[in-house]
């Protein structure tokens, strides 16, 4: 949350400067106060464990969260045994197209190797990011997700890798951004997945900003020049124990192409404990957004219609 100091304190401008969230006594007096609106719509076919890890990273704050969950009509992969979870806490797309949120993060899902239109429920997807643009404040793509949304507002295009693209990976700030406040110079992400968006397609884009990249697993974190929406190839979620999940199971199906995830287990071993380096940033990561969130959108969601970015 935002720290309220006296106007003219050297310090505000300093720390405003850096990022830091701060704001006159005067604002903050006239502030209006209500719980966030974040959706979350998650594509992975781990139903039940990706929202328990992304709602760990929401309720990581002192701002008051309300959540939804959110699935596709037209998903064809949601497994027999996950419906009945659904169906009683999810809704559909069609179900919230009236309403307006704070924020929204639209999950990865296992799909890079299918071209967008091969994806069923492609044509409901594209309508939920023209959805996005006038009804949510700010919204948050992940792996596929955020592959999928770059390639439909701006023609980015996915590449196929030769090989997975599995384990922890050191990253470094390239531009500075509000939702890398109080970094490291060097932090760590998981990354799982078979395609790539490059840097350099994304760089012909003058809206877009790469804030962070990674030698071996390319650009993580970019977002558009108005902090509006962001696009993360990595996993910031991930548990301890989810890439370990990946590998047992790779390895249960008899996979040619499976790796030990790089950096992960201790001494590279697989029957050794997983070192988790992570969770630190991906909680300053969340926490940054939840903030960003919370210092810019309107009180009236529905002021958002009229919202000029």
């Amino acid at each position: 949350m935002p720290i309220l100091v006296p106007k003219g304190l050297p310090a505000y401008k300093i720390l405003k400067d850096e990022g830091v969230f701060v704001m006159t006594r005067l604002r903050g007096s006239l502030q209006q106060i209500r719980p966030l609106k974040i959706v979350v719509v998650n594509l992975m076919p781990t139903i039940e464990t990706t929202e328990t890890q992304l709602i760990r990273l929401l309720a990581n704050t002192p701002l008051q969260v309300e959540l939804y969950l959110l699935m596709m009509d037209t998903d064809q992969h949601i497994k027999d045994a996950d419906k009945p979870h659904m169906n009683l806490f999810y809704q559909s797309y069609h179900a919230i197209r009236n309403q307006k949120f704070d924020g929204m993060i639209i999950t990865g899902a296992p799909l890079e190797k299918l071209d967008f239109s091969e994806v069923d429920y492609w044509d409901e997807f594209k309508a939920l990011l023209d959805y996005s643009r006038n009804n949510v404040f700010s919204t948050m793509h992940i792996c596929w997700g955020a592959q999928a949304a770059l390639n439909y507002h701006y023609g980015i295009p996915k590449h196929m890798l030769d090989e997975k693209l599995f384990g922890v990976f050191p990253h470094k700030i390239k531009n500075k951004s509000v939702f890398t406040r109080g970094f490291d110079d060097v932090f760590y992400v998981p990354h799982s997945r078979h395609s790539q968006v490059y840097t350099e397609d994304i760089e012909k884009v003058d809206e877009l900003v790469v804030v962070a990249e990674s030698e071996q697993a390319g650009p993580h974190i970019t977002i558009t020049k108005n902090n509006r929406w962001l696009f993360v190839q990595g996993h910031w979620e991930y548990d301890r124990d989810t890439l370990r999940s990946e590998y047992s199971r790779d390895v249960a199906r008899g996979l040619d192409d499976v790796a030990v995830p790089y950096n992960y287990f201790i001494d590279d071993d697989p029957d050794k404990p997983a070192n988790m380096s992570w969770r630190g940033h991906a909680n300053v990561f969340f926490t940054n957004w939840l903030n960003f969130v919370y210092q810019g959108t309107p009180y009236d969601l529905d002021e958002l219609e009229h919202w000029e970015w």
